[in-house]
């Protein structure tokens, strides 16, 4: 699908996100019919200064005999002039010749979208040309969403003004048939110091009368077809893959981020190298990196379009550039079934935010993806509002990318350790080759890996696909008693008990055993029971074992068992806020002023707001706003919580006994809340209110670690402090 309506920016970052920047696939049943494929012949002039754009699409499309009518989707603000029915023979290409035919025009349910209802002769030829010829404003300025996530991108269904042009698929600027694949080819006119980018391939750039014309032609059927115009600074690269395929890399960015050109061609071309080792060929013949007029991380076909303040953070990570570069294969190369469950966040999220940290042999970062996953799920999925992954089709809340990118993307990463790594990536290969440039759904990733790993897997999907939740897991009883082993010399014999709450779910569960000398990793399978055992002769005593420390196994957790963040306050039913600052002009008082105002995302109680420490509830999470010559108002507080962990001073604080001191210094961090199991206490402090002026206005950015360090606004340290973990002290039995 080539269009996601959140930004990737902060899929991961928020999570995760990106983040966090998104892209939204579509979704629907498997059918055994062949879906609709048309050929679009769109010429088009778009005038910025008028909103407007007048166009003539010639549609090439081979209709079943007895069809009485068509029902087209197009922008409720575009007016028909004529539509003329002929043969591809006959119709020349401007549309002058054919038949007019009548239609009618309705409103489409509640949606902003309209259809257009095409009645045809009688006796029309199964192959037949369709030529629409219509004009019109497209004048929906991209608009922030009124909550404190800032990072949501900007909302638009489409947009022709001096800013820019964005038209993509859902801003309906051309007549299509839902459901339909199609090919295109526009030549677009537009004012001259403008420049246009399509999806597919550019043909060639004539101007005319103070007037530029680009033709672009996407030879491979797709899904939809997204136009982007500005006044841009290119730079174009030619690069070779190790496998000897030529791509042309671009970037079309405003003058003011030209001279990043390179760091984003160079970094293209890194993730490009991986990708098509592990993908095969990359599947159209250019990519470019786009600058949008607005908030945005989308992925179309041969492009990715975003923002202005992407573009200037350097939006090359995995998460963001890569994520989206991985969506040329998944998503707009093999496609998501339209109505089925959709796959492909999640396995762009394994294989960009997730996996490349495996490939360049990063285990910290690699880990760090499987906690945030874990713990995206765990704080934002409640159990009864918990769903099965192939029941997600678009991401609306932060619930939906726990599900549908976190979770979706850890079951690949499940699959991969059940069937063996050769099998999945072999099977990766197999299912981009055989679905290329045609829709997919889980039923079909199900047939290759079975096939590819001659298993069957039916109850691997039935349990991580068809079925919600998770399984709750525990250690039992851990005794082990001295043995004599196969060489005659003395070694243990280690009993471990592992429950599970919920389910039943089969899985395999790691576990640490920490002997006298020496460490070992084992696993324990769990089958269809509330409890399995497992035994190991091991050659040193045990002294302790722990489940499942590297978090590779996808479970819920108690929120006590998380580490302490500031997400853990938003998603606390129960919150409150210390106002603890003095100055009313602080900037901490706009965080009180959007809380108060727009409250917090998933929010379902109102969040009240005191000034005292002894006026605080009982029970829930804390966020405490404290600034310069004030941080004693919440020592105790503080304290309690934190132990030794926090010193906050006038003049600094202290982190895990390290001191940080000057006027631009600030800090967020959270503990575990005393007395208040689940629930944490979460402080902002700037030594001066110039240290939080910058950062006030993005504080719920930084929301997956225990605390984070900042100097003039800017992060010089993040830090996480671990949850309870699940560990169990070995019990010694006498020998026999």
């Amino acid at each position: 699908m080539q269009v996601r309506t959140q930004a990737l920016l902060l899929s991961f970052i928020i999570l995760l996100s990106a983040a966090a920047t998104e892209r939204q696939a579509a979704a629907a049943p498997p059918s055994d019919q062949e879906s609709p494929l048309l050929r679009h012949h769109l010429s088009v002039e778009l005038i910025p200064g008028t909103h407007e754009i007048t166009a003539i699409d010639r549609i090439e499309l081979e209709i079943e005999p007895n069809c009485p009518s068509l029902s087209f989707t197009l922008a409720p603000t575009l007016r028909i002039e004529s539509i003329r029915i002929g043969t591809p023979s006959a119709v020349g290409r401007d549309g002058t010749t054919g038949m007019p035919v009548p239609f009618a025009r309705m409103r489409s349910g509640e949606s902003a979208g309209q259809q257009v209802i095409v009645t045809l002769p009688r006796d029309y030829s199964r192959k037949m040309v369709l030529t629409w010829t219509y004009r019109g404003a497209i004048n929906d300025p991209p608009k922030e969403p009124r909550h404190l996530r800032f990072v949501t991108p900007s909302e638009t269904a489409g947009y022709i003004g001096e800013e820019g042009v964005y038209l993509s698929g859902e801003s309906q600027w051309y007549p299509d048939l839902p459901g339909s694949f199609g090919t295109y080819r526009m030549t677009a006119h537009v004012p001259k110091g403008w420049t246009v980018i399509a999806s597919g391939r550019k043909e060639g750039e004539t101007p005319n009368a103070g007037k530029v014309a680009s033709t672009w032609f996407a030879q491979d059927r797709s899904e939809a077809f997204t136009l982007v115009a500005n006044h841009f600074v290119t730079k174009t690269r030619e690069w070779y893959s190790s496998t000897g395929q030529r791509i042309d890399l671009r970037t079309y960015f405003f003058p003011d981020n030209a001279a990043l050109a390179d760091e984003y061609l160079d970094a293209t071309a890194q993730y490009l190298e991986i990708y098509v080792r592990i993908l095969g060929d990359y599947p159209f013949d250019a990519f470019a990196v786009v600058e949008n007029f607005f908030a945005s991380g989308l992925g179309m076909p041969s492009f990715t379009l975003l923002g202005s303040g992407s573009i200037k953070r350097h939006y090359v990570q995995p998460y963001a550039l890569g994520h989206e570069i991985v969506h040329s294969w998944i998503g707009n190369s093999v496609f998501n079934r339209d109505g089925s469950g959709n796959w492909v966040e999640g396995l762009t999220t394994y294989l960009a935010n997730y996996y490349w940290h495996e490939v360049t042999h990063d285990a910290r970062q690699a880990w760090e993806q499987r906690r945030l996953m874990l713990q995206g799920y765990n704080l934002y999925v409640k159990e009864e509002e918990d769903y099965p992954v192939s029941h997600f089709l678009r991401k609306h809340d932060e619930k939906d990318n726990a599900i549908g990118y976190q979770k979706s993307a850890f079951v690949f990463h499940l699959l991969r350790q059940e069937i063996g790594d050769e099998p999945f990536w072999r099977g990766l290969k197999t299912f981009i080759r055989e679905y290329r440039n045609e829709p997919a759904d889980w039923v079909a990733i199900e047939k290759v890996f079975s096939r590819e790993s001659d298993r069957n897997l039916r109850w691997f999907f039935e349990q991580w696909v068809e079925q919600s939740g998770a399984p709750i897991i525990a250690l039992g009883d851990v005794r082990a008693r001295k043995v004599t082993g196969d060489s005659g010399k003395d070694a243990w014999l280690l009993t471990v008990q592992v429950r599970q709450n919920e389910g039943p779910f089969r899985l395999a569960v790691p576990i640490r055993i920490i002997m006298k000398e020496s460490t070992e990793s084992r696993s324990v399978r769990l089958s269809l029971s509330q409890a399995s055992v497992a035994q190991f002769v091991l050659p040193d005593q045990p002294l302790q074992v722990e489940l499942d420390p590297d978090l590779l196994t996808f479970r819920r957790l108690a929120r006590h068992q998380l580490p302490p963040m500031l997400n853990g306050y938003v998603t606390d039913p129960h919150k409150a806020v210390l106002r603890a600052f003095g100055d009313p002009a602080s900037p901490l008082q706009q965080i009180v002023s959007r809380i108060a105002d727009h409250e917090l995302p998933d929010s379902k109680r109102a969040t009240g707001i005191v000034s005292e420490a002894s006026s605080l509830p009982q029970e829930g999470s804390v966020l405490v706003l404290t600034g310069a010559g004030r941080p004693q108002s919440v020592d105790k507080l503080v304290r309690d919580s934190c132990g030794d962990r926090v010193d906050l001073k006038e003049t600094g604080f202290q982190i895990d006994g390290q001191a940080y001191d000057g006027p631009t210094m600030a800090v967020l961090f959270s503990c575990h809340r005393a007395q208040v199991p689940g629930s944490v206490i979460t402080v902002l402090y700037g030594v001066t209110s110039g240290a939080v002026e910058k950062l006030s206005r993005f504080l719920f950015y930084y929301g997956w670690h225990s605390y984070v360090l900042f100097q003039d606004g800017a992060v010089t340290k993040r830090g996480l402090w671990h949850g309870t973990p699940e560990m169990k002290e070995v019990g010694v039995d006498a020998t026999s």
